[in-house]
C-alpha cells in the first residue's frame, strides 16, 4: 500500500547550497547561493524554512538551526554532466545525463546556423547574443517592428530564444519560427535543450513587455522517467510553472502555466485544496531568472521571504497523508561573477503532518532520489536505465 496519497514536489529554481566538489571544472569556486544570498542581507526571514530544518542543513548568517525541526533533510550531489535546468529535472526523476546540453553564452550561435534559420524563416537575424530579456527588447524590439527582423538570443542556459511582437510579427509566425530552429537545432553539434518564444507587446522602447504566450519547445527526455511510470499507471501527474515544458509533456496528466513564483505557489496551495492521487511537481523560476542570472542577491532574499509567506499557507492545507519535498536544480549564487548558473549541492527537505521523527539523513550521490522516492512510494519500479535509490523508509 501507498505510504502518502499526494506528494508535492516544489523546485525552488538555482537555490544551491554550497559548491560540489568538481565544481572548478565547471568555472565555480566558492559558490554557495543561499549561504551568500544570507550573508548579503541585514535581515532574512524565513520562518517555516527554518522550522522544516533548512538552516540545520545549512548553516546560514541571520537564521538559527532549530531544535526540533519538522522534517528530514540532506544534500544532494550531482551526478549528470551540467549545471543546467533540464539536466537537474531529468536527473531528479532518474535520468543520468552524461553529455551536457549545448550553450552559446559567450559566442552567440554559430553562423552556419543563423544562416540556415534565415534561410528557412525568411527573416533576418539580430541580436545572437547573450541577453536579458527585458534589455534586448530595449535595444532590438523597435528595429524588428520597422523591418521584420527576427530577434534571436541566448542565455547562460541551454536555449535560443526568439521574440516576436505579437501585433506585427504575430504569434502563429513566432511559433513557426521557433518550430524551424526547434528542427535546426536537433543537430548534435547546436543541440539546446530548449527553444523559447518570447512574444512582447508594445510599441518604443520603455514600453515592451513579455506577454504570457511564451511556448518552450524542448527536447523528448533521453528515456522514461519516474513521470512516465506514475502516469502509465494511472496515477495523477499535475505541473505547475516549466515542469510541463522540461519534459515536453512527456508524463505529465494536468499542467498550470504560472506569471510568477507567488503565483506557482498560489496554484499549489489551491491544488492541495483538490482530491487527486499521485504526484504535483512545481518549478518556481523567479528566483533563477529574476534574480540568480541578474546577481541580485537582496531581490533572492525577498522572493524567498515571499515564498515562505506561501509555504506556511501550503503547509496548513497539508493533510496527514501528504509528504512535501524541497528542492533545487542547480545553483546560481547571485554574489559570483558572470551571469551563469553554478555547479552546487541542493537541499532535499521532506516533511509530511504525519512524520514521527526529524533529522538530517547521509548526503545522496544523485537528485534521483528524489524520482526513486516517489516510485517507491506508489509501490511501482522505476524504469530500465534509470538512475536513484528510494529514502522512503527513512522518511517515518
Amino acid at each position: 500500500m501507498k505510504k502518502y496519497k499526494r506528494i508535492f514536489t516544489i523546485v525552488v529554481d538555482s537555490l544551491g547550497i554550497g559548491a560540489m566538489d568538481d565544481a572548478e571544472k565547471f568555472g565555480d569556486v566558492n559558490v554557495d547561493t543561499l549561504g551568500h544570498i544570507a550573508e548579503s542581507v541585514e535581515t532574512f526571514n524565513i520562518p517555516n524554512l527554518q522550522k522544516l530544518g533548512m538552516a540545520n542543513l545549512h548553516p546560514m548568517k541571520n537564521v538559527n538551526s532549530v531544535e526540533k525541526p519538522l522534517g528530514y533533510f540532506m544534500e544532494m550531489n550531482e551526478t549528470s554532466v551540467g549545471k543546467d535546468t533540464m539536466t537537474g529535472h531529468w536527473e531528479m526523476m532518474g535520468l543520468n545525463i552524461d553529455k551536457p546540453f549545448k550553450t552559446f553564452t559567450d559566442t552567440g550561435f554559430p553562423k552556419e546556423l543563423i544562416e540556415e534559420l534565415e534561410k528557412r524563416t525568411g527573416h533576418k537575424v539580430i541580436g545572437n547574443k547573450s541577453a536579458s530579456g527585458t534589455e534586448i527588447l530595449d535595444e532590438l524590439a523597435e528595429e524588428e517592428i520597422a523591418t521584420g527582423n527576427m530577434i534571436v538570443y541566448t542565455s547562460a542556459d541551454s536555449v535560443l530564444q526568439i521574440c516576436g511582437n505579437e501585433e506585427t510579427f504575430g504569434l502563429d509566425e513566432l511559433y513557426r519560427c521557433c518550430e524551424i530552429a526547434r528542427e535546426l537545432t536537433l543537430k548534435d553539434e547546436w543541440k539546446v535543450g530548449r527553444i523559447i518564444a518570447r512574444p512582447y507587446l508594445g510599441k518604443k522602447k520603455g514600453e515592451f513587455k513579455r506577454t504570457s504566450n511564451r511556448h518552450d519547445y524542448a527536447l523528448k527526455p533521453y528515456g522514461r522517467t519516474a513521470l512516465n511510470v506514475l502516469k502509465d499507471n494511472n496515477f495523477d501527474v499535475i505541473s505547475v510553472g516549466k515542469i510541463n515544458d522540461i519534459f515536453d509533456t512527456e508524463g505529465i496528466t494536468e499542467a498550470y502555466k504560472s506569471k510568477s513564483s507567488v503565483h506557482g505557489m498560489e496554484q499549489t496551495i489551491e491544488i492541495a485544496g483538490k482530491d487527486f492521487t499521485g504526484l504535483c511537481y512545481v518549478n518556481l523560476v523567479d528566483f533563477d531568472a529574476l534574480w540568480g542570472h541578474r546577481r541580485d542577491p537582496k531581490g533572492y532574499a525577498e522572493e524567498l521571504e515571499k515564498f515562505d509567506v506561501k509555504l506556511g499557507e501550503l503547509l496548513e492545507k497539508l493533510n496527514q497523508d501528504d509528504l512535501l519535498i524541497i528542492t533545487a536544480d542547480h545553483g546560481n549564487d547571485p554574489t559570483y561573477i558572470g551571469t551563469d548558473h553554478t555547479r552546487e549541492r541542493v537541499p532535499f527537505i521532506a516533511y509530511s503532518p504525519s512524520m514521527k521523527g526529524n533529522g538530517k539523513l547521509e548526503r545522496a550521490s544523485t537528485f534521483a532520489v528524489i524520482g526513486a522516492t516517489i516510485v517507491d512510494n506508489f509501490d511501482l519500479k522505476m524504469p530500465e536505465n534509470t538512475i536513484g535509490t528510494s529514502v522512503l523508509d527513512k522518511l517515518v
